[in-house]
C-alpha cells in the first residue's frame, strides 16, 4: 500500500496528454472534464492548431461511465473544423489498483466514432479496447490494446498503448506513452510522448503538458500538448434526471 501514498486517492485522475487511457470510472454522478486548450502539430513544416481537444466523462452507475470527446482544429489553409468525436461507453470488470485494491485493474471501453468535418470522415464507425492497469513499484502502468473500424471507408484498424508514470513528488508525476494504430492499406500511426502531470494542491484540477515525436511515416512529424483536468460532483437533482429517478 506504499504506492498509494505517491497516488493520493482523488476522482481528478484525468488522462490527458494520452491517447490511451486507464482503467478507472469516474464516480456516480461525478463529472470529469479533460481540456486541452492549446494543441499543436507540425507535419511537412506545416502547422495545425487544435483548440481546444474535450473529453468529458460522466459516472452513471458503480463502475460504469459514459466518455464524450472531440476536437475543434485549424489546419493551414482550411478552415475551423470540429473532428474526432465520439461516445464511449466504459466499464470496470476488476477492481486493482485504481480502485486503492490489490492487483490489476481491467476494464473496457466501446462506442461510436461519430461523423466528422474532415474530408472523407462522413461515415459512422467503431472502436474498443481492454485496459489493464497495474503498478511496479515505484511506476504506475496502464495496457490498452483494441480495435475497430474507421469513419472514411470502414477500413478495419487495430489499437495499442503503453502508459507509464513516475512520481517525482507527492502532486507532481513525470509520464512517457508508446502508441499505435494500424489501419489496412495504410501506414502504421505510431508515436512516443514525454510529458508530466501536476495536480494543483488542495484541489481537483490536474494540469498537463507533453511533446510526442513520431515513430513512422503515419502520424505527424512533432506534437505539442498542454491542458487541463478537472472534477466535480452534479447536484443530486441532476444526477437523479439523469438517470430516470426522482429528485
Amino acid at each position: 500500500m506504499t504506492f498509494v501514498l505517491f497516488f493520493p486517492a482523488s476522482y481528478a485522475w484525468g488522462y490527458r496528454p494520452f491517447v490511451s487511457t486507464d482503467a478507472a470510472v469516474a464516480d456516480p454522478q461525478e463529472m470529469e472534464i479533460e481540456l486541452g486548450y492549446f494543441n499543436l502539430k507540425r507535419t511537412a513544416q506545416k502547422n495545425t492548431f487544435i483548440i481546444p481537444k474535450v473529453v468529458v466523462n460522466y459516472g452513471i452507475a458503480w463502475n460504469w461511465e459514459i466518455v464524450g470527446e472531440f476536437e475543434v482544429e485549424k489546419p493551414p489553409g482550411k478552415d475551423v473544423r470540429l473532428t474526432d468525436p465520439g461516445l464511449f461507453l466504459k466499464a470496470i470488470l476488476k477492481e486493482g489498483v485504481r480502485q486503492q485494491k490489490d492487483g490489476v485493474s481491467f476494464a473496457i471501453e466501446a462506442g461510436s466514432l461519430l461523423p466528422s468535418m474532415a474530408s472523407g470522415e462522413k461515415r459512422f464507425g467503431f472502436e474498443g479496447i481492454a485496459i489493464v492497469s497495474g503498478q511496479l513499484f515505484p511506476f504506475m502502468y496502464h495496457l490498452n490494446f483494441g480495435g475497430g473500424v474507421d469513419r472514411i471507408k470502414t477500413n478495419p484498424f487495430a489499437i495499442w498503448g503503453v502508459i507509464v508514470e513516475l512520481p517525482v513528488l507527492r502532486n507532481f508525476r513525470l509520464v512517457g506513452e508508446i502508441s499505435g494504430e494500424n489501419i489496412r492499406k495504410k501506414f502504421p500511426d505510431e508515436s512516443v510522448l514525454f510529458g508530466f502531470i501536476w495536480e494543483l494542491p488542495a484541489s481537483s484540477i490536474l494540469i498537463d503538458g507533453g511533446i510526442r515525436r513520431s515513430l513512422s511515416r503515419g502520424v505527424c512529424d512533432w506534437q505539442f500538448t498542454t491542458g487541463l483536468t478537472w472534477s466535480f460532483s452534479l447536484p443530486s437533482t441532476i444526477g437523479a434526471a439523469t438517470r430516470g429517478g426522482i429528485p
